[in-house]
């Protein structure tokens, strides 16, 4: 229980990434306080974390809302006393699969927007409580396109840079006070619902990218969302205690160097 008595919140935690993360979380004793603007899955989180034991609340925040976070915060630590520590997993809704000479502005930008305004905005929210704590953690999550350049992204690449590129710089102003900031870049996981849902509505479409993106990483297999969270838990915990203002990469080497050339045995 690595993480007993630790007070989590995490925005976005209807989705499968956030949700996986929640529970594990929750399974390594933490105290989690779930969020989003869908209660229904949020809450269909809790109850499967207070079905096995672990303890969570859930409230509909609007994690793009500045008022909304604020007074969210400020509820958490007049309940928990302390936030420990703080992830955003929200959807960017980003268009992809498009050449960048084509995509619409408004589609590019979008998911830059969401990104640095939800990012900046809770984080910034989370650091100020734990300033006055001389202690916390704030992570966040990408993907590989946020390591190399990766065609067909869209928006989703530079906003995947630009989280990197700010969780940096907010590691450097609050490692003075004893607070830790990681960002994690996942190489997508198959497991989770946008991939699961792609792969019912076009499973052979599907079929050729999900190989391709395997055959691009070093181990020809893509991370699931236990091996995301088990990542999150580790850098949440005293374990990591002296990693901070770095990215985490946990692509299976894909960003390290694509490896299509090398067939899988």
């Amino acid at each position: 229980m690595i993480l007993q008595n630790k007070n989590a919140i995490i925005y976005g935690a209807g989705g499968s990434i956030g949700g996986a993360v929640a529970k594990a979380f929750a399974g390594a004793g933490a105290r989690v306080f779930l969020s989003g603007r869908n209660h229904s899955s949020v809450q269909k989180v809790a109850d499967e974390i207070l079905a096995s034991g672990g303890k969570a609340e859930v409230t509909q925040v609007d994690a793009l809302d500045e008022k909304a976070i604020n007074s969210y915060i400020d509820w958490v630590v007049q309940e928990a006393g302390a936030v420990d520590l703080s992830f955003n997993a929200i959807a960017l809704y980003p268009v992809q699969n498009i050449p960048l000479i084509n995509i619409a502005v408004e589609d590019f930008v979008r998911p830059v927007t969401i990104a640095m305004q939800t990012q900046f905005l809770t984080a910034t929210a989370a650091a100020r409580v734990m300033m006055k704590q001389g202690s916390g953690v704030i992570l966040s999550l990408t993907a590989t396109s946020g390591g190399i350049g990766y065609p067909l992204t869209g928006g989703f690449a530079p906003a995947c840079s630009a989280i990197e590129s700010f969780s940096r710089n907010l590691a450097s102003e609050l490692g003075i006070y004893g607070i830790r900031v990681v960002n994690i870049r996942s190489a997508g996981s198959p497991d989770s619902n946008v991939f699961k849902d792609a792969i019912t509505n076009n499973p052979k479409e599907m079929e050729p990218i999900i190989q391709s993106m395997e055959a691009d990483t070093m181990l020809k297999k893509l991370p699931l969302m236990a091996d995301i969270a088990n990542v999150a838990v580790f850098l949440s915990s005293d374990l990591a205690g002296k990693i901070t203002g770095v990215t985490i990469d946990v692509t299976a080497g894909t960003t390290t160097g694509l490896n299509y050339r090398m067939a899988a045995k």
